[in-house]
């Protein structure tokens, strides 16, 4: 899970503070806080780049407490499909249980955290059908079992922009380009940046 590339201190990644600073973790800093432009629920912090139509949400959701460990992340995953009525169209890539003491080094090791990829058709701010994007989604879970909080970590990586997409106006219609020609870091990369970075620094933020 190592960053490829430059260290996660290098000058294009920035310390961003969740929550009022009681978890903090680095982002690249293109993407921006959205709280900044619109109003994001209060158990959400949300960053996005404009540019690729790229964005990052932390999300802190009561535990599923029926939920097991080892499917968690892929639970998630399947529950926003469901809640974008695009449940028909999730196709689920790779699932990985991440060691904590290694990939996320400022939780304790006994901590449950677990990765699961896959695609969707989503439309933007429930466009309709006819404006769905595909876009790659890559969801981590981190369980805290002691305060009953699921933390899921999401990227959106878009990969083709619906001609009809409200997102077509800033990012361009048909099929994106990858991150690194672009200039940017992968969104597999942003995702284990986000986890090697994760910090809690109050624990009082869940009660």
């Amino acid at each position: 899970m190592a960053v490829q590339g430059n260290s996660v201190f290098d000058d294009r990644f920035v310390a961003r503070p969740l929550f009022g600073g009681a978890i903090m973790c680095r982002i690249p800093a293109n993407f921006h806080d959205v709280s900044n432009v619109r109003e994001v629920p209060n158990n959400q912090e949300a960053f996005v780049d404009p540019n690729r139509d790229e964005s990052i949400i932390v999300e802190l959701l009561e535990l599923k407490d029926t939920v097991v460990d080892e499917r968690s992340s892929r639970w998630f995953l399947q529950d926003l499909a469901i809640e974008q009525d695009s449940e028909q169209s999730l196709v689920v890539e790779s699932e990985n249980t991440i060691t904590t003491a290694v990939d996320v080094p400022n939780l304790e090791a006994s901590i449950p955290v677990n990765v699961t990829v896959g695609t969707i058709a989503i439309a933007k701010s429930r466009q309709g059908d006819d404006a769905r994007n595909l876009v790659r989604v890559h969801l981590a879970n981190i369980r805290l079992h002691g305060v009953k909080t699921d933390v899921v970590i999401t990227v959106y990586e878009p990969l083709i922009i619906n001609e009809w997409s409200q997102s077509a106006a800033a990012v361009g219609a048909g099929t994106t380009v990858p991150a690194a020609l672009a200039g940017c870091m992968a969104a597999p990369d942003v995702l284990k940046l986000v986890l090697s970075t994760f910090k809690i620094c109050d624990w009082s933020l869940f009660g």
